[in-house]
Parts: C-alpha cells; structure tokens; sequence
C-alpha cells in the first residue's frame, strides 16, 4: 500500500510498500491489509501505527482526522502529527498534546457552537417565512 500522511498545510510522511496500518477509532482500533476493502474511518487522537515490507514498525502519534483507502492508496488526514520511535513518548504527547483542551480553545468551540446554533435557528425561520 502507499500511505500519505497529509497535515492542514503539509505532508507529514509519504511511504510505499506498506504491509499493515493499525489506526484508533471512536469504536476501537482497526488494522488494515493490502486486500481489504476501501473504506473511511474518523480517526480520534491516538497512535498509529504501520509495518513496512522490509519489517520496520513505525509509530506515528495522531491527532483527530480522517483516514481513506481506495484501492493500494490510503491517505490519512489529521490536525497534528508527532513521529518518534519510543512508545511511550508518543503516548505521553497524546494525552498531553492532543487530548487536553486548553481553556482558550474550549471557549473558542463555545463560541463556534453559539454562532452555528443562532445560524440554524434564523435560517430555519427564514425558511418558514
């Protein structure tokens, strides 16, 4: 397979003759196989993980986002991306780089969801008019 690991303004990775890719999902993780269907999943923060032909595992810290395959292509689209080879140091950054939210964010996202809320409400009365 050949995974592309795309960030909002950049790749982050972009490797071929990959074997297996293990993501996380609001269900579980999930691995996949070169023969497997195409498929979407949303990704939440956690650690990916990927083999390659030649035998080496790579561990890729992720934030939210979205994985697709389609056919020998699987692209993985998330906010933030951390590589390193200890375990442990990837998965001390999600819970601290990825699953906490600062006050400011939080504050942003209740504002956002105030706005969107206002919108729908005068649209919808919009509509009925």
């Amino acid at each position: 397979m050949n995974l592309k690991i795309l960030l909002p303004f950049q790749v982050f990775d972009e490797k071929t003759g990959v074997s297996c890719i293990v993501a996380e999902t609001r269900e579980g993780s999930f691995g996949l196989l070169p023969q497997r269907l195409d498929c979407v999943a949303v990704l939440v923060p956690g650690i990916l993980t990927y083999e390659t032909e030649a035998g080496d595992e790579i561990f890729v810290a992720v934030d939210e986002g979205v994985l697709v395959k389609a056919g020998a292509e699987v692209l993985i689209s998330v906010r933030r991306a951390l590589g390193g080879k200890d375990l442990g140091q990837l998965r001390t950054a999600v819970d601290k780089e990825f699953l906490t939210i600062d006050e400011q964010e939080q504050s942003v996202r209740t504002v956002m969801a105030k706005l969107e809320s206002g919108f729908l409400r005068r649209f919808a009365a919009f509509h009925h008019d």
